[in-house]
């Protein structure tokens, strides 16, 4: 048998705190930020029954960060009434949003073609934010699972833009810009991003200049938004498991600067 390295004993070290952590549920007060504040504050107000557009702008390799994100907010249209369409402007994240709002939706018997829609990927992005602006339903002639468009109530609803009260775009990468851009320069519709931890300081300027109304952003957001919506979900525990893993790391930094600083006074160094 291979002989443990150090490394490997890190790498259990590692192991074994997350799990006791994550064991002992522990539950982490935080404050919650002005911008997952905002995000929450506009689903809230919106009158029930207002139309959101949810965009699935991820890959397939964003999805432990982007999964609690995307439940946090898409509980929280649904309880509060609202009907939603989903969209993709990723190949990768259609069947990943097609499955999020189902799952969501089933949590609360919500019925397909009434309270929500699923339209899917349409590709070239930029035309398909553009040409949604004049007719959703020529954009997304069929839905996803390839039912005819006006065959739902919800869509024969919806023209275009005009008749939808935000976009909410769940992205990891830069794919948001293209619904500020597009969408609401062109359009007017309100643009509120979902994102990744990464992408947060990319979108600072849209919200300084309106925009892009607002965001909430990695799993520290999604936690702060199942703070609001009394629901526990996998921001709060995945926040538990990253701020465990960040003091062991910093109790490693210490230890190995102990060791290091006394095995140099035995050993006589300078």
């Amino acid at each position: 048998m291979k002989r443990l390295e150090a490394r490997h004993w890190t790498f259990l070290g590692l192991f074994v705190v997350v799990t006791i952590t994550m064991l002992l549920n522990i539950k982490l007060e935080m404050k919650v930020s002005p911008y997952t504040q905002d995000m929450y504050t506009y689903i809230e107000s919106l009158p029930e029954g207002s139309v959101l557009i949810i965009s699935f702008d991820h890959e397939a390799s964003s999805l432990p960060e982007i999964r609690p994100i995307a439940l946090a907010v898409l509980r929280h249209a649904f309880k509060k009434g609202h009907k939603l369409i989903g969209v993709s402007l990723l190949a990768e994240g259609t069947l990943i949003g097609y499955r999020l709002m189902r799952q969501t939706a089933d949590e609360l018997d919500l019925e397909y073609g009434r309270d929500y829609a699923y339209l899917g990927f349409r590709p070239q992005y930029i035309a398909a934010i553009l040409a949604m602006g004049e007719s959703i339903q020529q954009t997304y002639p069929r839905d996803y699972l390839g039912a005819p468009y006006e065959q739902f109530e919800l869509l024969n609803t919806v023209e275009n833009y005009n008749d939808v009260a935000a976009v909410i775009s769940i992205a990891d990468g830069s794919l948001t810009t293209h619904w500020i851009e597009y969408g609401q320069a062109r359009y007017g519709v309100k643009v509120l991003g979902a994102v990744t931890a990464a992408m947060v300081t990319t979108y600072d300027p849209y919200l300084a200049s309106g925009q892009m109304y607002a965001m909430m952003g990695g799993l520290r957001g999604a936690a702060e938004y199942e703070k609001l919506i009394e629901r526990d979900g996998g921001g709060a525990r995945g926040m538990l498991a990253q701020s465990s893993a960040h003091l062991y790391v910093i109790l490693l930094v210490v230890l190995g600067n102990i060791v290091y600083f006394v095995s140099r006074k035995q050993g006589g160094g300078s």
